[in-house]
């Protein structure tokens, strides 16, 4: 299941990984090709990995297993299972019809989750190991500026959507939406285009699904933003297309500092104030204040 040493710096670059990661990588590969009992694990990492992609909802945690890999391998090790899965992936695409380009976008979160974790570690590295396995179960698709996930719908969630008169029971298909770093503003022009492809893509290659609700779990959805951003803003306007699917009193402080900073160990006196997010965020934790993660809906509207 280990790509050949031959074959591992393209595959690597259609992933995204950056540029001075495959040199690293390249080496590691020897030390895992030679390790019998890391190649089991990897093997057994990929095959949990594939185990029924076709059913949402329940994304398989392997946390214990990437846990057990071996220290020589550093944070490399997930990076290796996702390579050997990628053949496995690219055919269910494949069977579903999905264009290679859209595959290829979807599948090179790799390498920008692989950037995320280098500006603030340094090193080799995934923040989020169990989020990578949707991409290459097949679950999550990006779609212009947007990422979309197929799901399920929960307890709460469908009790709010079907309080607004819609039906809604748990367990129905819905779209979980995910906003990547990297990758630009977030502009309404673009969200509108990512949903126009989504309303296209999952009703063609998804059609069994039914999807009619999009659903969003962030902490950009916090309404105490709008207390910092200008109604104008890019993450005020993107809060506006959701109704509120629940309130989460738990603090989450770390998720903004995390996606704004690149390091959610940052001392809070010492974040900087370079931009509006960045005073937001800051200023708000300064201030004794909480940042939570936010629940949204809307209904998705086919043709």
């Amino acid at each position: 299941m280990l790509p050949d040493a031959d074959d591992l710096p393209e595959l690597l670059l259609d992933l995204s990984v950056p540029h001075e990661h495959i040199n690293e990588l390249d080496g590691l590969r020897r030390t895992l090709a030679g390790d019998p009992g890391a190649l089991r694990l990897l093997h057994a990492c990929v095959t949990e990995l594939l185990e029924e992609p076709a059913e949402t909802g329940r994304t398989p945690d392997l946390g214990e297993l990437f846990a057990a890999s071996p220290a020589a391998l550093g944070g490399s090790f997930a990076v290796f299972v996702f390579v050997a899965a990628l053949p496995h992936t690219l055919a269910l695409h494949r069977r579903r019809g999905i264009p290679a380009e859209v595959s290829r976008r979807t599948l090179a979160d790799l390498g920008r989750n692989l950037a995320v974790y280098r500006r603030g570690n340094g090193v080799i590295g995934l923040h989020h190991k169990r989020w990578l396995v949707r991409h290459f179960r097949g679950e999550l698709f990006q779609l212009g500026r947007l990422q979309f996930e197929r799901a399920r719908l929960g307890q709460r969630s469908s009790a709010a959507i079907a309080m607004a008169g819609l039906d809604a029971v748990p367990g129905m298909p819905c779209l979980n939406l995910h906003i990547p770093d990297f990758l630009g503003p977030l502009t309404p022009s673009a969200c509108d285009r990512s949903l126009d492809l989504a309303r296209d893509f999952f009703g063609r290659h998804f059609p069994e699904e039914r999807v009619e609700t999009a659903l969003c779990h962030s902490w950009l959805l916090d309404p105490q933003l709008k207390r910092y951003l200008p109604a104008e803003s890019n993450i005020v306007r993107f809060q506006e297309r959701f109704r509120p699917a629940r309130e989460d009193d738990e603090p989450a402080d770390t998720e903004p500092v995390r996606f704004v900073f690149g390091d959610p160990d940052l001392p809070v006196a010492e974040l900087p104030r370079r931009t509006s997010v960045e005073r937001a965020v800051g200023d708000h934790l300064r201030a004794g204040g909480h940042w939570h993660i936010g629940h949204g809906w809307f209904p998705l509207e086919f043709e």
